[in-house]
């Protein structure tokens, strides 16, 4: 990755797009290379500039943020994108399904300049965007419905069975909103033992991001909705 974050901003609304990329272009360390107006805008501009940031709106006609995610995820070249879903509120089944296609995030739209700017300096460097608990909270509401928007995109839930005993593991206490530091303590291992282990999780499993890696544990039934860290085998 360069020194500069390089920023694709999508939105439907003008206004908002061109608040956004104004921000954006004003802040040090950032790159706006594009601007969409819808999702088949966005696949096409993110495969011709290859940013490494995607300010992504989730609710868009014709092609919404989770299918422009997923298509954007599927066709990038490595290292891919991280998605940063804008959305108005954040218990939102849309949300949902972009965290499920490989989103890495989400930022409420009413968020103020600062909290944009770092969060896109969050995911350009490769950290978690959210205390884990916050995307917990979020996929806990959704993750027992069968369908919802973006459900026909999403593919089936992968197989666990690939996955170590001390993956399994890992992957059970990232998903009940534990932190890497918090994983690390409890089964006596390093924080970079913790990473290694989840990195070669998402490898397996082919997942784009952390977001993603709890929706799979909660949609193969690792873990239970309301299973806090001490229960929800």
């Amino acid at each position: 990755m360069s020194s500069r974050i390089r920023v694709l901003v999508v939105d439907d609304q003008f206004l908002i797009r061109a608040g956004l990329v104004g921000l954006l272009r004003a802040a040090p360390g950032i790159e706006v290379v594009g601007e969409a107006g819808d999702g088949e805008e966005a696949v096409a501009l993110a495969a011709e500039t290859r940013p490494d940031v995607v300010l992504m709106d989730i609710r868009m006609p014709g092609m919404n943020g989770i299918t422009a995610t997923a298509k954007i995820l599927g066709q990038a070249a490595e290292p891919a994108p991280r998605v940063l879903v804008l959305t108005t509120f954040d218990l939102d089944e849309y949300v949902y399904g972009a965290l499920r296609a490989g989103a890495s995030g989400f930022l409420l739209k009413d968020s103020g300049p600062e909290r944009l700017l770092a969060a896109v300096a969050a995911v350009g460097g490769g950290d978690a965007l959210f205390a884990p608990s916050v995307t917990r909270r979020l996929v806990e509401a959704f993750a027992r419905q069968t369908a919802g928007p973006g459900a026909d995109d999403a593919e089936t839930p992968p197989d666990l069975g690939v996955l170590t005993l001390r993956e399994v593991e890992v992957l059970k206490l990232i998903a009940r909103g534990l932190t890497n530091a918090d994983i690390a303590e409890r089964l006596y291992i390093s924080e970079a033992t913790v990473k290694t282990h989840l990195n070669r999780t998402m490898s397996k499993l082919d997942l784009d991001s952390r977001a993603q890696a709890v929706v799979v544990a909660y949609e193969t039934g690792l873990v239970t909705p309301g299973a806090g860290p001490e229960n929800g085998q």
